[in-house]
């Protein structure tokens, strides 16, 4: 991993942090209490925050990695929002429908977690794509994507 690469994840793990401090703790909090038997309490819940920052910023890494070989030549903004819609879709559809189905949870809970998670992983693209320097000549353009 370089510096541009561990740059890029770090920002996107401070800004991720505290978009899920925002929407999920404050926001959507009064959602996932309706649920104290899937959703952690905010008593028992803090306990857990060290492996959740540790889970993020290795999440982080590696979408910065994956961003960085997809990397087409474009604007910051525009590659990354281009790849955060691309994993917001994947979130939203993969996390929040496969939760929707498995945990006993609301639709309208699946439904604000889906959402939040598509506007959390575009954001966090853009951050990525703002902070994320290619290395000078990998200007490149895929073909067939």
């Amino acid at each position: 991993m370089n510096a541009r690469i561990a740059s890029a994840a770090v920002a996107a793990t401070v800004f991720d942090v505290v978009y899920g401090f925002l929407v999920y703790g404050m926001l959507l909090s009064g959602q996932f209490s309706a649920y104290p038997a899937v959703y952690r309490s905010a008593e028992t819940g803090p306990g857990y925050l060290p492996l959740m920052f540790c889970g993020i910023l290795i999440a982080m890494v590696a979408a910065a990695m994956i961003y960085a070989k997809g990397y087409e030549g474009g604007s910051g903004v525009s590659e990354g929002a281009r790849f955060g819609v691309l994993l917001g879709i994947f979130v939203a559809t993969a996390f929040s429908g496969v939760n929707y189905a498995v945990l006993n949870i609301g639709r309208r809970l699946a439904v604000a977690t889906a959402a939040a998670g598509f506007v959390e992983w575009v954001l966090v693209g853009i951050v990525i794509g703002l902070v994320y320097k290619p290395a000078a000549g990998s200007g490149r353009k895929a073909v067939g994507v």
